[in-house]
């Protein structure tokens, strides 16, 4: 090998160009690819390395990465002025993806190595300092944002063969070192081509994680069964000891599984963050977020001068959740309001700006005052009227407008827990779920809607898919009065509404499934009086509207 690589072409003349390569790179910002021209040229002369186009950092120190490696082989830089251009210019390029790139590039120019055969190759990869490649942020995104774009094949390190095996298009060769590619050029050996990456995602729940643990109840778990069907973003409210956590922690056991598209999209967002696990290389279940209160806004919804995901994306096809609501920054707050309407996050910086998506399912749970017991059958709160207002204030109207259904969750009476036998299991509550979403996807496929699920019909197609018989229009007519209800929060009352009949199989939408998602609107309650008493069935068996939680609105309207 070393001796292949020995030697200075022939005829030389000192302080003219060896000769001159160029290969293809690319930079990410946000999940957006850019292709990168890396041109390299060397002349005899004092050694020099020099780098321009706009590389930050990591990318100038690639030439002590890059040095070692190559004296791996056999190759010194020592009397060579080195020369490399990263365009286009204005593109800003961070990272460590173009160390193997740059090294090719390095030895096409040195005339050590045939850099034309990689035309229309795509190269990533982090050199070690004795040459082995190791894994890379963002293959994926970048992998299907080129390939088929510009360029037709791709090398990437080995441990990233996982993630880019999810591309079901082009052609991946993997790579563990420089001496590996050296020789699949040379024809000695070549390079493995990525297998496609199975993709069976888990369809019954952990045994251990169950919704049967939940004791009692029944009002919080029909608004977790209601937000699981539509993907309603949900507010649970009460004192400690309601189980407002394992809740939030259960939903994901009643959630459907994750579809190849879905995985595809999340794994892309933790593979840009850094956060995939190069062993797995695939996110498959539906991702779990829940960051601590004390997090900042670029933490919550991204940012930093290059722009990375937030929370809010990294939670994408999957769950939020925000424990103690109220306590989170203003600020941060406030930044999700606008993902929360579009299912993007949209960063502009001064050299850069990037989108990801962000349609997590959000479960905020708070307690009702400062101190938390308010409302608690047996402690009591110490917090003043202007505190317990002030609490409620850091939650601004907008905010609670997107956040579809407001539940109250009750401390759970000890008679409750020893009871024994605890309600449905996530098994049977996950069937409904399902069924529900595969309502709303025929819907879909009929063309009577563009989106999957019911939590991001426009009104228009609300209109279609859910109109309103005359019942329903004045009991909905009445709550936006009664309630003070927003335009978006009557949207999302028809939304909620449309899921509750799903559930329950109906095409229309009835009065008593209004009257259910009315009920869930308890933050949009103005004054302690309730709605009119519900109408009853035809059949006259039962009330037309139940209760999210009967006790928690009677101790909404009474507090």
């Amino acid at each position: 090998m070393h001796d292949s690589l020995t030697g200075i072409m022939d005829g030389v003349i000192a302080g003219k160009p060896l000769a001159y390569a160029v290969l293809r790179s690319s930079s990410l910002l946000g999940l957006e690819p850019h292709l990168v021209t890396i041109e390299v040229s060397c002349t005899r002369g004092p050694p020099l390395f020099r780098m321009v186009g706009l590389p930050e950092a990591p990318v100038r120190e690639a030439r002590v990465r890059i040095a070692s490696a190559l004296a791996t082989l056999g190759v010194l830089l020592d009397e060579y002025a080195i020369t490399i251009n990263l365009a286009p210019a204005d593109v800003p390029k961070s990272g460590a993806m173009f160390d193997l790139a740059l090294a090719l590039g390095v030895l096409g120019a040195l005339g050590r190595f045939p850099s034309q055969n990689l035309d229309g190759t795509l190269v990533l990869g982090e050199l070690l300092l004795d040459g082995s490649v190791q894994a890379v942020r963002g293959v994926l995104p970048q992998l299907r944002g080129v390939l088929g774009r510009w360029l037709h094949t791709a090398i990437v390190p080995a441990a990233n063969a996982v993630e880019a095996g999810l591309l079901r298009s082009g052609r991946v060769l993997v790579a563990s070192s420089l001496e590996e590619v050296l020789r699949h050029f040379e024809g000695a050996r070549a390079l493995p081509e990525v297998t496609p990456t199975p993709f069976s995602p888990p369809r019954v729940a952990n045994g251990l994680d169950d919704l049967s643990q939940v004791r009692g109840q029944g009002g919080p778990r029909r608004a977790l069964e209601i937000a699981a069907a539509g993907n309603h973003n949900l507010l649970m409210i009460g004192p400690p000891g309601g189980g407002k956590t394992l809740l939030a922690r259960l939903l994901p056991t009643i959630l459907p599984p994750l579809s190849f598209d879905e995985a595809v999209e999340a794994t892309a967002i933790h593979s840009v963050a850094g956060a995939l696990a190069s062993e797995k290389g695939i996110i498959d279940t539906r991702p779990f977020r829940a960051p601590h209160h004390s997090i900042s806004e670029a933490g919550l919804v991204g940012g930093g001068s290059r722009p990375r995901p937030g929370e809010v994306s990294l939670a994408h096809h999957g769950v939020l959740f925000m424990d103690e609501f109220a306590e989170f920054r203003r600020s941060a707050l406030e930044a999700m309001r606008q993902p929360l309407e579009d299912g993007v996050v949209c960063i502009a910086r001064a050299r850069a700006h990037a989108r990801f998506p962000a349609r997590p399912l959000v479960v905020a749970a708070m307690n009702e005052c400062p101190c938390g017991f308010r409302g608690h059958a047996r402690e009591r709160c110490r917090c003043t009227s202007t505190q317990v207002a002030r609490y409620h204030q850091k939650l601004s109207g907008p905010l609670l407008d997107r956040l579809d259904v407001h539940v109250h969750v009750r401390p759970v009476e000890v008679r409750e827990l020893t009871r024994g036998g605890g309600g449905e299991s996530s098994q049977v509550v996950r069937e409904r779920v399902l069924a529900a979403r595969e309502r709303q996807l025929r819907r879909l496929e009929r063309g009577k809607t563009v989106h999957r699920t019911n939590a991001e019909l426009s009104l228009a197609e609300l209109e279609a898919v859910a109109p309103l018989d005359d019942l329903g229009r004045s009991l909905l007519e009445q709550a936006a009065l009664r309630l003070g209800l927003s335009a978006r929060a009557f949207v999302k009352v028809l939304r909620v509404a449309r899921t509750v009949a799903d559930l329950e199989g109906s095409d229309r939408v009835e009065a008593h499934h209004l009257a259910e998602a009315v009920q869930g609107r308890l933050m949009d309650r103005r004054e302690a009086t309730r709605l009119p008493a519900p109408a009853t069935s035809e059949a006259g068996d039962e009330p037309i509207g139940r209760a999210l939680s009967e006790d928690a609105e009677r101790e909404a309207l009474s507090g």
